[in-house]
């Protein structure tokens, strides 16, 4: 079994979001992006579609994959890799305001490195929005309420507990869904979402990670849609689930909405 990252007090995390950019200019495009070890999805405004494809690139005869279990570790490769899939695709002169989601914990490293990378696309301003706060966008929660934000993606799986929209604590381990090769393998996933959950209750010196699992888990990444690990999770956690609608790309939609509100705030303001 991988270790389990932990994260303790909110304020640990810092800001939720950074550099808002106001007044914003009405004529740059803005773009999501969910940049993940498997796949890397993105939103470009007045586009009908979610661009959705392997995160790879190929520098010369072979492939690199520069995102590996939640971490940049190919900051060239992941620029590369964003100007094959987005550069012809933004107006020439286009300044996009550009969201990307980060994984809750490792957060700093990952969001100076995305930073790095998506300078190739020329961004005016990039803002960073956590995944799980970006499920809960794309899910409409009422974030007013504890909730609890199940994410299992290729490579990595995150348990972040968000209240008042914040995140309060969280919980990580290296694992995904490219591990289920046995018929073991969702009882293995189960068990370190089952473990990390645990621990979150026994540490919370109030109720909201109790209020929050009796509510019911948001579920999203790739995971979401292996119902053999979803029965298994229901049986171990002996609590509802909740998966968000197309859960594979909810993190890029939630980010989708962020941006839209950034650009009311930026109208109204």
């Amino acid at each position: 079994m991988t270790a389990v990252r932990r994260a303790a007090a909110a304020s640990s995390f810092g800001p939720l979001f950074r550099d808002r950019p106001r007044p914003l200019c009405r004529r740059c495009r803005g773009l999501a992006l969910d940049l993940g070890s498997a796949r890397t999805r993105a939103w470009i405004a007045d586009r009908p579609m979610i661009l959705d494809v392997p995160t790879v690139t190929f520098p010369g005869a072979g492939a690199l994959y520069p995102i590996q279990r939640g971490t940049i570790v190919d900051v060239p490769g992941t620029a590369r890799m964003l100007d094959r899939l987005l550069g012809r695709r933004l107006p020439r002169f286009a300044r996009p305001l550009v969201v990307i989601t980060t994984p809750v914990l490792d957060g700093h490293a990952f969001r100076e490195r995305a930073r790095a990378a998506v300078e190739v696309l020329r961004p005016r301003a990039v803002l960073t929005v956590p995944a799980a706060r970006a499920v809960a966008l794309a899910a409409d929660a009422d974030l007013a309420r504890p909730l609890l934000v199940v994410d299992i993606g290729a490579h990595l799986t995150e348990v972040v507990l968000l209240a008042d929209g914040d995140v309060h604590d969280a919980r990580r381990t290296a694992l995904g869904t490219t591990d289920l090769d046995g018929p073991e393998a969702a009882e293995v996933i189960g068990e370190a979402v089952a473990t990390m959950i645990t621990s979150m209750l026994r540490q919370d010196r109030t109720s909201l990670t109790a209020d929050a699992l009796a509510r019911g888990a948001l579920l999203a990444g790739g995971g979401a849609l292996r119902p053999e690990l979803t029965h298994r999770l229901v049986g171990m956690l002996h609590a509802p689930l909740r998966p968000v609608p197309a859960p594979h790309t909810a993190a890029v939609r939630g980010a989708a909405k962020f941006l839209h509100s950034v650009h009311q705030d930026g109208r109204a303001g």
